[in-house]
Formats: structure tokens, sequence, C-alpha cells
């Protein structure tokens, strides 16, 4: 399941490199020191103490004048070729990974967002159409996000692991969403027009293999780079305060807490200070913490920092029982090493922890014990977590129960005890009084295909392939980008004995990660395969024909492009 994608990323002359130091999480250093290039806009948010507060009036922002040329010189459809084009290349990561559990919270709080943002008019339907508004998960320790071209939003676990609340959490992504709905990088890139999109693309792709290579990295920005960096800062830091500006107002409109943008900034401002040697202070892209902080509070008013009254609403506490639980997942997933996981497998638990901390902690054990194959550790810790579980308030205990189940049967499918972990899935969805929804969950959609998977190649089984089958293909009809989806779809219909099924499954697999010419070759060799196709075959052709035109013209755009830089 695990795939990856960018550590960072940044473009030649249209961007404000940072170097960051990563901090330890917990005391612990989770990360070996190294230099990595971000993209124009890393994690640093900066708000404007003149600016209202969310409760003022609310108008679309407007964009400055400083960026009304360069906002037209490149379109949302071509800033989103432009996206699409480094995503298919950063998909092939193994770093890009698909946690289905970790995905689904990011993208909840994502999509809270969204609705905020289009509510208060920052999407407007030029770029609703045009954006894919999709945020995709990096496995590294360090602390930060990134936003790409076309909508793509990059989250580092390191970021969801040392997130003390969905607030901070959301804040981030708030602020990298400003980023898109502002056009920032159309503004960033349209100051560039002799240079063609795909120019730009290599350039950020390149930053990619640069960071994982600090001494490259290093050598990179004391040469001639700096003095075409050192001139953007200026325009990147008034970027920044926009994106801030509008990023709170959303924030305040999706539901969440203020405070979590200054609390945010304090723990970056903390792990400045354990870290941060200053060896580049010219690149910063933003100002110091210590202003942001105090902005973030001024422009929070004088009840910023109570306590919404809904935090005693059943959503809202289980939004926090699900971060609690999914940051510390994040903290194991982060570094796939046995070294990193193995000290997590056994965590100590404050003597003045709350329940919920108790619970995260045992979760965590559960998750690192699984990932060294150490199927007793998992029981013993998911038993602790239950047994914590019970001081909760029962809507928490209820969000806790689902993760719980889910890592059971995974550890089960792992042992190869199919049926077990169809009963345990079985049974956590019963519990679910919204149990029709939570068949359809992602999660649970990826978990039960592999359950199907696992059971002996036997005819007894079709019905329950089938299901799985049916099921995948609703949920892929709606989410074509899914490769893990696909890929489960094709190895059910392998097993269903529809080979022209499962090599078209195969095929927007292969597209959705990326590998364009690998999803053509797929599709032209079922089509010589299928000489004499049935009514079945037939139609399923027709439907592979027309996407092989789609890509092969993506491919044809792609190399028109190259062979024009």
């Amino acid at each position: 399941m695990a795939r990856r994608g960018s550590k960072q990323s940044r473009t030649k002359h249209t961007a404000a490199l940072m170097i960051f130091k990563f901090p330890p999480i917990s005391g612990r250093p989770l990360w070996r020191s190294a230099a990595v290039l971000v993209l124009i806009w890393p994690l640093g948010l900066t708000v404007s103490a003149q600016e209202g507060s969310p409760s003022a009036p609310h108008t679309p922002s407007a964009l400055p004048s400083l960026g009304d040329a360069a906002s037209q010189t490149l379109s949302p459809m071509a800033e989103r070729r432009l996206g699409d084009r480094i995503m298919r290349s950063i998909l092939r990561d193994p770093d890009v990974i698909d946690d289905p559990l970790t995905l689904e919270y990011i993208n909840d709080i994502w999509q809270a967002l969204l609705t905020s943002a289009r509510q208060r008019g920052e999407i407007g339907p030029d770029l609703e159409a045009s954006h894919a508004w999709r945020p995709f998960l990096v496995r590294d320790r360090s602390i930060n996000a990134f936003a790409l071209p076309g909508g793509y939003i990059g989250v580092h676990l390191g970021l969801l692991a040392m997130t003390g609340s969905p607030d901070e959490l959301a804040s981030v992504l708030a602020h990298e969403m400003s980023h898109v709905t502002q056009r920032h990088i159309a503004r960033m890139i349209g100051d560039q027009q002799r240079q063609s999109w795909v120019s730009i693309a290599s350039m950020v792709l390149g930053a990619l293999a640069i960071s994982r290579n600090p001494q490259a990295g290093q050598a990179l920005m004391v040469g001639g780079q700096a003095v075409a960096i050192q001139g953007q800062l200026n325009f990147s830091r008034d970027m920044e305060r926009e994106a801030d500006r509008v990023g709170f107002g959303i924030l305040g409109d999706a539901g969440f807490a203020t405070a979590g943008m200054a609390q945010m900034f304090e723990h970056l401002q903390q792990a400045s200070r354990l870290t941060d040697d200053n060896s580049f202070p010219y690149l910063r892209t933003h100002p110091l913490t210590n202003d942001r902080i105090g902005e973030a509070r001024s422009r929070m008013g004088l009840n910023g920092w109570q306590v919404p009254a809904t935090d005693r609403d059943a959503a809202r506490l289980v939004l926090l029982a699900r971060h609690a639980l999914l940051a510390a997942r994040a903290r194991v997933l982060a570094d796939p090493r046995s070294v990193s996981i193995t000290p997590l497998t056994h965590p100590t638990v404050p003597k003045d922890a709350t329940a919920l901390q108790t619970v995260a902690l045992h979760y965590m054990g559960a998750v690192a014990s699984q990932r060294l194959e150490d199927r007793a550790g998992v029981a013993a810790s998911l038993k602790q977590a239950r047994a914590a579980a019970l001081a909760l308030p029962r809507p928490q205990q209820a969000a806790i129960a689902r993760l719980l189940a889910l890592e059971e049967a995974d550890v089960q499918v792992d042992g190869r005890q199919p049926v077990l972990a169809a009963a345990t899935l079985s049974a956590s969805v019963e519990q679910d009084p919204n149990s029709a929804a939570r068949v359809m969950a992602r999660p649970e959609l990826l978990l039960a295909a592999r359950i199907a998977l696992n059971l002996p190649d036997a005819r007894d089984n079709r019905a329950a392939w089938n299901d799985a089958a049916m099921h995948l293909q609703t949920h892929v009809s709606t989410h074509a980008e899914d490769a893990s989806a696909w890929t489960a779809l094709s190895a059910l219909w392998q097993r269903l004995d529809q080979p022209l099924r499962a090599v078209r499954a195969e095929a927007e697999a292969t597209a959705a990660l990326g590998d364009l010419p690998g999803a053509i070759d797929r599709i032209e060799g079922a089509r010589k395969a299928s000489r004499r196709a049935s009514t079945a075959d037939a139609i399923e052709l027709s439907v592979m024909q027309s996407r092989l035109r789609t890509w092969q013209r993506q491919q044809r755009e792609d190399l028109a492009e190259e062979g024009g830089h």
C-alpha cells in the first residue's frame, strides 16, 4: 500500500528556498539532521495584526495589483496541467504513501476547509472546475506541508505527528489552501513568461532528488541560485501574509478553533530554538516565529483562547479522539526503519496522562508491533487501549473502537486469518449506527478487498470476491485517481475470471500512479489479445479505447512540451 513522493519542491527563479533541521518529537530525535529544500511556501504562517477577525463581514480576497498581470499569464487550466505533470512523477516515489486511515482523516479536515473556502467565495467557478483539490501523504518525519500547482497539497507525516489538536493541523492546511486559492503559483510562474510549464515542472522535480542529498542541496544554495532567490524573498513574504489572512478566515468559518494557528506557531518556535542553527537566515521566506505568534494572537482577539463550546459536542469529541490516535499512528509510519519503530512498541505512559493520551500511546504500540510482525505485541497493546478507552465519553469510545477493530482485522489478514478478519470487520461495522456509510468508507473497502483476496482460491468464495469487486467498482467510478482501489479491483477481476476487466483496472492503477506509457502498453496489449470479443468484452474494450485516447493525448502534450523546451 505504501507509495511515495515528494519530500519538497522548488522552482528555479520563481522560488525562495528555506533550510530546516528537523526537531525531535517528545524529546527524542526522530530524524537525522538534514537540509531539505522546500517549495516556495514552506510551513510558515504569517498573519497581519491589522487585518480584521474572521467574524468581520467577509468579501472574497482580491488579488493585489502586484499579481494581476502574472495571474493572467498562467490560466487555471494551465496551472492544473503543470500540477498533473509534476504529480505524475511524484507519485512514483515510494515516499508518497497511501495509508487509508491517515489519508481519510487528512481528507476529512481538508473537505471541511474546502467547504468553508467555497462559502466564503475564495474558490471561484474557474478554480473549482480546474483544480484537483487533493491532499497526499509524504513519509517524512520533518514538520512540513507544501502546495503544488493545480491544488495538490503534500502533508508530511511528521506534521501530523507533532500537532496536538485538529485545529493546529487545520491551520496549516488552510494556509496551504490559500496559496492555491490566491493564485500564488500563477503569480510566481507568470513572471517567467519565457519558460514553458514543463521547464518549471522539471526544476520542481529536480528539487525532489536534491532534497535526498543534503550535500548537493547545500552546494546548490551557496552557488549562483542565491542571488535569484534573495530577489524573491520580499514577494514571498507578501504571499505568506495573504495566505495567512485568508487561511485564518477559512479556518474559523470551518468550525475549527482559531487558537490552533497560534499554537502551531509556538510549536514551530520551540522546534526552531532546539534545532535551527541559522546557517542560512537570508533564505527565510517569512518573519521570525515570535512575530507570527504575536500577530496570530492579535488577530484572535480577547476571547480567542477560550475553549469552543463545540468541544462538548459529540462530533468535536470524535475529532479530538481521531486526531490523538492518528497522530500516534503517524509517528510509526513516518520512519519505517526497525531501529525507529522498536522503541514505540512499548511506550511509557506518564502518570498524569489523560485517558485519551493513554489510549493513543497503546494504539501507537499496536501499530508499531504490527510493523514488526509481532502479533502478540499487537494483541497486548490493543487490550490495554480498549481498557483505557472505557474512561472516555461514549462518542469517543465508538470512534476509537473502529480504529482498534481495523487494526486488529489488519493484523489478522497479515496472519493469514481472513475468515477471522472478516468477522472482526463485520462486527465493527454492525456496531456503528451509520453502518451503511461505514461499509463504503475507504479504509473498510480496501480492507474488505484484502480479506476477500486472502480467502482460498475456491468456487465457494466467489460471492465474497464479487461483493468486494462491486463495492470497489462503485468507489472508483467517482475516485478514478485511487490507485490502491484499482489494484485490488484488478486482482478481484482475475479471481472472477474476467481478464479484460482485470487488465483495464491494472491500467487505471498504473495511470493513477503517473505511468502513462505503462497504462497505454497494457491497454494496447489487451486489445491485441481480444480479437474475438464477446458482447460484454466489446463494451469493456470500448471503455478501454476511450481511456487509451485520453492517456495518449496527455502523453503527446507532455512530449510536445518537452520538445518545445
